[in-house]
């Protein structure tokens, strides 16, 4: 089963068959800058520094481009990774921790708001 890492944070999660790299990092309480989720907007490019995607669904060339596949940029609402994978999100986005319900805070409970 295939791996996401996102470079300069210590994450490294297990994919199932068919998610995308969004789908991984989302199912697993991550979130960054992301848009349509369908491939139409091109928010959530990612750089791929290692490793190996697939397209399960079209991706128009209007939204990535063959120039930035070769370049290493995929969209990660639709790429699907083949191996293990290592990204890097887009300059000045940050990979940040979600919190559903139920679950609690750290900073929260750091303030004593339980």
């Amino acid at each position: 089963m295939p791996t996401v890492a996102v470079e300069g944070h210590d994450v490294e999660l297990d994919c199932r068959p068919d998610e995308s790299i969004m789908g991984t990092l989302s199912r697993h309480g991550f979130t960054y800058r992301i848009g349509c989720r369908r491939g139409g907007c091109g928010f959530c490019k990612v750089d791929l520094l290692s490793g190996a995607v697939e397209y399960n669904k079209v991706v128009s060339p209007a939204v990535l481009s063959e120039a930035e596949r070769d370049d290493g940029v995929c969209l990660s609402c639709r790429a699907v990774p083949v191996t293990d994978v290592v990204i890097r999100l887009s300059a000045g986005d940050k990979l940040r921790r979600t919190f559903f319900y139920g679950t609690k805070s750290t900073d929260t409970q750091a303030k004593g708001k339980n």
